[in-house]
């Protein structure tokens, strides 16, 4: 049974996730701050996390940047719940390491796909070593000239999808599908802001992701 752990200070709201993900046969947790939000993340450990943008205190953000930083916690994924829809903001969120955004209102059924879909990401696929980079889909690890790189969820799948195949391109809908699932609709710009990242943490290998033009993306194979 998976562990969810929902941050949200809207006590209704609150109320109406946990039932719903309660139905669906998770375990849940609830907090409704920042603070109290990261004492029940470093007690328990939460299988995924469920995270409102704007909370008392310490708000999503912060907290979800110090997760990220977070050595045991930091691997945890994590879905963003927001008033804030406007693609600026969906891409911040992205960037700071969210896994998935979800803007408010939302449909319940919605937000159980959603949940089940980046669950379904933790699922163990092969290991698998190429160049200087080693996988590790269980533990959803790599190691970069065998030091281990602080990837989010998304940042892990993708470098992964694009290293199964060095050489081929890759257009930003089937990044998105290896990311997120084929129903699920993210912005190419979405995209685009977790391959910075990458490139990013990959430092002096950042070539490893080549951009080609009009296409997406690829793998380049290559040191």
């Amino acid at each position: 049974m998976h562990k969810i752990l929902i941050i949200e200070d809207e006590a209704d709201l609150q109320e109406l996730v946990a039932y719903n993900l309660q139905k669906e046969g998770f375990q849940v947790e609830s907090a409704s701050s920042g603070e109290s939000g990261w004492k029940r993340l470093e007690a328990s450990k939460p299988d995924l996390l469920v995270l409102d943008w704007m909370l008392p205190g310490m708000s999503g953000l912060d907290l979800l940047a110090r997760l990220r930083r977070h050595p045991r916690l930091r691997e945890i994924p994590v879905l963003m719940l927001t008033a804030k829809a406007e693609e600026d903001d969906l891409v911040e969120g992205l960037s700071q390491g969210a896994d998935d955004y979800l803007p408010k209102p939302f449909s319940p059924k919605v937000l159980i796909a959603r949940i089940k879909s980046l669950l379904r990401r933790l699922d163990p696929e092969e290991n698998m070593q190429i160049l200087d980079l080693e996988f590790f889909p269980l533990r959803n690890q790599v190691l970069l000239a065998g030091n281990p790189m602080n990837l989010t969820l998304t940042e892990f799948k993708v470098l992964y999808f694009l290293a199964r195949q060095p050489g081929r391109v890759y257009s930003r809908d089937q990044i998105m599908n290896a990311a997120h699932g084929a129903d699920h609709m993210v912005a190419d710009r979405a995209i685009d802001v977790t391959i910075v990242g990458l490139r990013k943490k990959l430092g002096a290998r950042e070539h490893y992701i080549e951009t080609v033009r009009g296409l997406g993306y690829r793998f380049k194979g290559e040191a």
